[in-house]
């Protein structure tokens, strides 16, 4: 069939076509319905099915980090009462507000029982705040032997409460001792009230930022 038998095919007839022309013709049409067929549905099928498994796979991983947690749920707990056990123990280790003249007897009193002379033992006026706990620095300027002053921190070390020394600085005076100046750190727990008036401190602190 030749180009101008194709122009004489009239539309409006296409039953009477030939074979040839009247299969092209399904063949377009078949095309154009899949193509009208994806721009108007298909497309937004597919893009709505790749959203669902996208779903799928974050669903899926969801799950399994859900069932790993339930797995290691008792381990979980024994950890965390292992912590609070730990947390308790240290707790121990801090005074209380009523016990912490006591410490400082127990600091002062390990410095002369090693013969040491306190020039200056001042603790600071206010102490610093923790969520949990309260510390107390110690301006402390002693003389004495330098063995003197090893057994010194020995003791300090071994007392029952948590004691640390900071800023430490050591001279000769004329006489040939050793001075040191330093900077003695204690620390106890706050109580129920404390606590709850800190947090509201720090919560308050948070919404002002």
């Amino acid at each position: 069939m030749t180009l101008d038998d194709l122009r004489r095919l009239d539309p409006k007839k296409i039953g009477n076509w030939p074979l040839g022309p009247k299969l092209a013709a399904l063949v377009v049409l078949l095309l154009l319905i899949v193509f009208l067929s994806y721009w108007f549905d298909w497309q937004h099928q597919m893009e709505e099915l790749d959203g669902h498994r996208v779903k799928e796979a974050q669903l899926r991983q969801t799950f399994v980090e859900k069932k790993r947690q339930a797995i290691n749920l008792e381990a979980y707990r024994k950890q965390l009462d292992d912590i609070e056990k730990s947390f308790g123990a240290l707790l121990k280790q801090l005074p209380s507000k009523s016990e912490m003249d006591a410490l400082l007897t127990d600091i002062n009193q390990a410095g002369l029982g090693r013969g040491l002379q306190f020039e200056l033992f001042k603790p600071a006026a206010s102490e610093s705040f923790s969520e949990f706990y309260a510390e107390l620095p110690i301006q402390l300027k002693i003389t004495g032997g330098y063995h003197d002053f090893g057994a010194f921190a020995t003791d300090i070390s071994k007392l029952s409460r948590i004691v640390t020394l900071n800023d430490i600085g050591l001279t000769t005076t004329k006489d040939g001792l050793i001075a040191m100046d330093a900077v003695a750190k204690t620390f106890r727990y706050l109580d129920e009230e404390e606590v709850a008036k800190q947090r509201k401190a720090t919560k308050a602190q948070a919404k002002g930022k």
